[in-house]
């Protein structure tokens, strides 16, 4: 059985969203970051940059979310990375824009409006990266023009490691109005039981 460390609400969240997809038991561990576990020898073991996510599938140890991704699709449910060399490359595609293009402006904002208290905020770093938004969206809502998933018809971790980025603007008050694909795109996804259970973990 795999074990999985991190919070469905921290980055491990889009591992969880996997192996809820591929259909994998699993234990899910926290990390409890308060006290310092992250740091402890043991868990420096399994991830030396003491951080989550990471796995644990046997004698397999992995860090890193895209690479867990990855290991879990295709070693459990191969389609999950594409059933063809198109869609294959796409589902990496969109892996990568998310992680490189999409997720940094959104976590200095996340970061701004979650962690730093109200009165100490950097209105500065939140408008500029605020401005990034729009262009990036404006991509990802035209790449999803006439397409149900990012691929194509078929779902794969190309979805889900962009959805759990780009689902975090609504709460950061970015409004997906101007992108009617992308809400098309989040609806699909969110009828998806897999990606349900995966909320639910997070409440």
């Amino acid at each position: 059985m795999i074990t999985l460390y991190g919070s469905p609400r921290s980055s491990a969240g889009r591992c969880i969203w996997t192996l809820e997809e591929a259909g994998v038991a699993y234990t899910q561990k926290d990390v409890d970051m308060k006290n310092k576990e992250h740091k402890s020898a043991d868990y420096l073991k399994i991830n030396p940059m003491g951080k989550v996510p990471a796995m644990v599938d046997g004698d397999v140890t992995l860090f890193e979310s895209m690479a867990i991704n990855y290991y879990i699709a295709d070693t459990y449910k191969k389609e999950l990375l594409g059933t063809n060399a198109l869609e294959r490359g796409l589902s990496m595609q969109w892996s990568f824009w998310a992680t490189a293009e999409l997720q940094p402006p959104i976590i200095e904002v996340f970061i701004q409006k979650v962690f730093v208290p109200e009165d100490k905020r950097d209105h500065n770093i939140i408008e500029k990266n605020l401005n990034k938004l729009p262009e990036l969206l404006s991509v990802l809502n035209n790449s999803l023009a006439q397409k149900k998933y990012l691929a194509g018809d078929q779902f794969t971790i190309g979805d889900i490691n962009t959805a759990s980025v780009a689902s975090i603007c609504p709460m950061l008050g970015v409004d997906l109005g101007a992108y009617p694909n992308i809400k098309n795109w989040l609806g699909a996804i969110g009828d998806r039981p897999a990606f349900q259970k995966y909320q639910n973990l997070r409440k």
